[in-house]
Parts: structure tokens; C-alpha cells; sequence
């Protein structure tokens, strides 16, 4: 069996970059936050290993900003169009990326796991049939499937002994 790629970019061309395998876990985040630093009603994050996410092209800026917790959320734009290509948080760093699923070539080639936060989403947006929902967080151990968690438990235990 071949391994998936997807790849995808910013708004005006300048970064690109190509993903190797599938998600650990997809999530549609309503959360006033996720609005905030989108502009739009939601956002739809594919949460991988960085190391399974290549840069083909250009650079990035990075921004800091909160999240409800008060942690880091770093947000690293395309330099030229400032475009959101991908994210991390403080708990994972640097080792797991939040691809934003907009930005790739074909966004319909991920599906949510989860919508997350619907107490804070728009009144007038409907949640899909079919995939779970929370009015705030999950426990994510309660939901995604043993693959899913071993790798985030193994990511876990790697920032715990100081890596990314």
C-alpha cells in the first residue's frame, strides 16, 4: 500500500508543501479564538508529525498567540501573502504541525474527527451528521483510534525529555 501525500500552499504561490501520510487526528475548531485568527466561522486542522511535513518552497513568519489556556499557539505564515499554512502549540512545539486543511490542494480529502467548541460557533452553521461534537475540548484518548493516540503519546513523551 502506498503512503498518502497531499500537498498545498498559501494564497499567492509562494510556499509549498507536500504531506507524508495521514493525520493523526482532523479537527473543526468553532472556538472564538480560531475566529478570531482566521476571520471566517471555524477553522479545520489536520494534525501531524513536522517531520512528515515538507517545505518545497519558500519562507515563513511566525506570530504568537494565545490560546483559551493562555499558551503559545504559534502561527506560521507565508512571509509574502501572510497566508496561515500551519500552526504548533506548547504542547507538542515544534514536533507536530496543525496543517490548515484550507490551504492544501484539496481540502475535501480530509474529513473532521471532531467539530470542537460548538458552544462559540455560529448560530446559522450546521454540524455534520456523523462526526462527533463537544461544546469545549474532548478527551481525545475517549475518541481517535489506538494509532492515533499511541502516536500523540509518543510525541508527548518526546517534549517531556526536551525535544522540539
Amino acid at each position: 500500500m502506498s503512503e498518502t501525500i497531499r500537498e498545498g500552499g498559501c494564497g499567492c504561490g509562494h510556499v509549498r508543501y507536500r504531506v507524508h501520510g495521514e493525520p493523526m487526528m482532523v479537527h473543526n475548531c468553532h472556538c472564538h479564538l480560531c475566529q478570531q485568527q482566521t476571520g471566517s466561522t471555524s477553522v479545520v486542522n489536520l494534525f501531524i508529525e513536522s517531520d512528515r511535513v515538507e517545505v518545497l518552497s519558500g519562507d515563513f513568519t511566525e506570530h504568537t498567540v494565545k490560546t483559551g489556556s493562555g499558551k503559545d499557539h504559534i502561527l506560521v505564515r507565508c512571509s509574502q501573502c501572510g497566508v496561515c499554512v500551519f500552526s504548533y502549540y506548547a504542547r507538542l512545539g515544534k514536533l507536530a504541525y496543525a496543517v490548515r486543511a484550507g490551504t492544501l490542494d484539496d481540502p475535501g480529502s480530509v474529513t473532521p474527527d471532531v467539530v470542537i467548541f460548538t458552544e462559540s460557533k455560529m448560530p446559522w452553521v450546521p454540524l455534520p451528521e456523523g462526526i462527533p461534537h463537544f461544546a469545549q475540548y474532548y478527551d481525545f484518548r475517549e475518541v481517535l483510534p489506538q494509532a492515533s493516540n499511541a502516536r500523540l503519546m509518543a510525541l508527548a513523551e518526546r517534549r517531556k525529555a526536551g525535544e522540539g
